[in-house]
């Protein structure tokens, strides 16, 4: 992502909230890029509008500690447009795209593996009975967890950093949204 300002804003992360915090982080000083940094727990998050074409939303999240590959889904409260968060930019790209192609569902992505559930009614629902379903989760919340993610239900919380009616900052595909001001914000400062 080009960089266009000292600081980027980052949305922050707290195990088993829903509500987050807004930090910042500086841009190194002469980079014209700014990247996702898994050291130091600054991953990239990325909202796609489901339901017509426009380039995707993009920001910066902390607390998820993931240190390897990307989760996406198209849970993601209340738009439920596609969600994903990521190390890079190259598995990030392909959790949506796998995301875009099954219909929705959730996934993890990392080089060359790819876990998904698919949920082809609206993105929501599986087809597949609720011991299937919960076995399938289950599988794919441990390959997040197994690289990094420090997070007791990482696909909830991430399904809630796109509800921008609780506070501080969140996501939607039009943007980065400060919920305390009710508005659209730039990403950076």
């Amino acid at each position: 992502m080009q960089a266009r300002g000292p600081q980027i804003k980052v949305i922050a992360v707290t195990d088993g909230q829903i509500v987050t915090g807004s930090g910042r982080q500086p841009v190194p000083a002469g980079s014209p890029l700014v990247e996702p940094d898994p050291h130091t727990d600054l991953l990239k998050i990325l909202v796609q509008n489901r339901y017509a074409p426009a380039p995707p939303a993009l920001g910066f999240v902390r607390g998820f500690g993931l240190q390897q590959g990307a989760m996406g889904s198209s849970i993601a409260h209340d738009s439920h447009n596609l969600i994903a968060v990521g190390c890079n930019d190259t598995d990030l790209a392909r959790a949506v795209n796998l995301l875009q192609e099954s219909g929705g569902g959730i996934c993890f992505v990392k080089g060359e593996e790819e876990r998904l559930m698919a949920l082809p009614v609206a993105g929501l629902m599986g087809l597949g009975s609720c011991e299937e379903m919960a076995k399938n989760y289950s599988v794919i919340e441990q390959r997040v967890k197994e690289n990094g993610c420090i997070l007791q239900t990482p696909f909830m919380t991430m399904a809630f950093l796109a509800l921008p009616v609780i506070p501080a900052l969140k996501i939607t595909d039009k943007g980065l949204f400060d919920v305390e001001k009710f508005e659209l914000t730039d990403l950076f400062v």
